[in-house]
């Protein structure tokens, strides 16, 4: 059981579905103080800390930069378990396609590319840009974070750019929509999901009170 003195913070820096995801964490973690903040300090004393993310990565890196959360998320990531989320995660690498091409976080190898307007399934049918909805995800390697989540385990995504990562052993899971791409990273203390926990019921909600019990890399 979560000791009640255990703080998660819930990154703020205006982008981000943040009530959802401090009540999803709420609900797993009951004796956990969850505390959505953009205060250093308080990130600082927390024990995990949360990177969500939702939006254009223009502004999500805007905030970040204008915030100084590029230094306070790398530092977090050293000292702590940290999760990221969305666009959380996509900040986390070094470039993103989007808007005319944005410089990310580089904290992550990898890049972030757009699906394109002519995507098909197997089948040949066309599909829809942005990627929204349920898709399976197949875990690449056993981690702490995956347990009691079945393989292949449906996860809510919304999005229209996709991590492609440089560095396979970087790749926790990954999902297929047209093209293979990255749908959860891990190195040392950090674990990211393109796909929105706390929008994914039963499977979602497993992998946050994981990462409540997550020691990281200790």
């Amino acid at each position: 059981m979560t000791d009640f003195r255990t703080r998660i913070a819930v990154l703020d820096y205006g982008m981000g579905n943040l009530h959802s995801v401090s009540k999803a964490l709420e609900h797993v973690a009951p004796r956990a103080e969850v505390i959505v903040t953009s205060d250093a300090a308080v990130v600082a004393d927390a024990d995990r800390v949360v990177f969500p993310g939702v939006g254009a990565i223009r502004d999500c890196m805007a905030g970040i930069r204008r915030l100084g959360f590029d230094k306070l998320v790398a530092k977090a990531i050293e000292e702590k378990p940290v999760l990221g989320i969305c666009v959380g995660m996509q900040a986390l690498l070094e470039h993103s396609e989007e808007n005319n091409g944005i410089d990310c976080l580089g904290i992550l190898p990898g890049k972030v590319r757009f699906f394109g307007r002519d995507l098909h399934d197997p089948t040949g049918e066309k599909l829809k840009v942005p990627h929204m909805g349920w898709n399976r995800v197949n875990q690449s390697i056993d981690h702490p974070m995956w347990q009691g989540i079945e393989q292949g385990s449906r996860f809510y995504f919304v999005h229209s750019y996709y991590v492609d990562e440089s560095q396979q052993e970087l790749v926790a899971g990954t999902c297929d929509y047209s093209v293979k791409f990255a749908a959860a990273l891990v190195r040392d203390n950090l674990f990211a999901v393109q796909f929105h926990p706390e929008k994914s019921q039963t499977a979602g909600l497993q992998l946050l009170s994981n990462f409540v019990t997550w020691q990281g890399a200790s």
